[in-house]
């Protein structure tokens, strides 16, 4: 679902089709900016790319004359909307029907209370330069066609890399997505829950695209959705808490959970709202069933200790240390 970020921009995940009549779909960052009248679009959220980063498409806001939904003309492309930019038409679609609803009356709301401003002028210089993380400059293309009188920018560049070189193309994959190893009679057994949040680092603290997968037992995460190995497995027993973060602030981002472990914390960055809500209950809920109503982590040890009949008793006498064992006896 769109989203309101802290910048009071509405965000989220979408995917568009790039080329015209193409009829390839590829999944890219949305940002609806009303006060600098654009509409903008990114390889992913801009807060886990580079610094510097370009985006690979916008438009502006006073050349769209009308967003609507376009099921019935693209019948074979689950919950897709146009836009209508001059002769061009942009193609998405949307996650679900509710966040077709909703990007379309963002998106007519915001080209309805859009002027242009006096003197604006179209930039037409065809690279533009920007520092990467090493501190480098590097030249980016782009591409810009004048198509009824509509100015269109995107790069030249058909796609990308991520920070771990893996190809970031984004095309699209039905949301929540399994491994391609899991048999469905596997998945109906264990798994839960399954998708994609950005995790920071435990050493560099570094920000990465990983791929989540919780079951009865353990939360595990994944380079990508097509890894057989997990990175890391965090048994649920583990776990002391999951919530929503409190230094989201500090860390300047939005949609952000932890999950504070026996060990460590860790911090978890999802794509809106609604899915942070939705990990959160349901690790939470995974917990829940592992260890019954109303037991942490700290409250399970205890009652483990208390299980045991046999209790060690340590005895002092005459400057020498003795043990000895009782026995508890309960009544049923």
């Amino acid at each position: 679902m769109p989203y309101v970020d802290r910048q009071n921009r509405i965000c989220g995940f979408l995917d568009i089709e790039e080329l015209e009549n193409s009829g390839k779909f590829l999944r890219r960052y949305f940002i609806l900016d009303t006060l600098e009248g654009s509409l903008v679009w990114y390889m992913d959220n801009p807060q886990n790319l580079p610094e510097g980063t370009s985006n690979v498409g916008s438009l502006k806001l006073t050349y769209i004359s009308k967003v609507s939904d376009a099921t019935k003309l693209r019948p074979k492309a689950e919950f897709c909307f146009v836009i209508n930019a001059g002769m061009r038409k942009f193609y998405l679609q949307a996650n679900d029907k509710q966040d077709l609803v909703e990007w379309v009356s963002a998106l007519n709301n915001a080209t309805k209370i859009t002027v242009p401003k006096s003197g604006e002028q179209v930039a037409h210089n065809t690279t533009e330069a920007c520092v990467d993380t090493s501190g480098a400059m590097k030249q980016v293309s782009y591409k810009t066609e004048i198509i009824a009188g509509v100015p269109i920018t995107t790069t030249t560049q058909e796609k990308g890399e991520d920070q771990n070189g893996a190809d970031r193309s984004g095309q699209r994959k039905p949301p929540g997505q399994l491994p391609y190893y899991l048999s469905r009679s596997n998945q109906d057994q264990s798994v839960i829950k399954a998708g994609y949040c950005v995790k920071q680092g435990g050493v560099m603290k570094n920000w990465k695209r990983r791929y989540f997968m919780l079951d009865d037992n353990t939360l595990s995460y994944f380079k990508s959705d097509m890894e057989r190995e997990p990175l890391r497995v965090i048994p649920l027993k583990e776990v002391n808490r999951v919530q929503e973060c409190k230094q989201s602030d500090l860390m300047m981002r939005d949609n952000l959970f932890e999950l504070v472990t026996t060990s460590r914390t860790f911090y978890f960055q999802s794509d809106s709202p609604e899915e942070m809500h939705g990990w959160i209950k349901a690790i939470s809920g995974a917990i829940v069933a592992q260890r019954g109503p109303g037991r942490s982590a700290a409250s399970m040890r205890q009652a483990r200790r208390l299980s045991n009949p046999c209790i060690q008793r340590y005895t002092y006498c005459n400057g020498e240390c003795s043990t000895y064992s009782t026995l508890i006896h309960r009544n049923i």
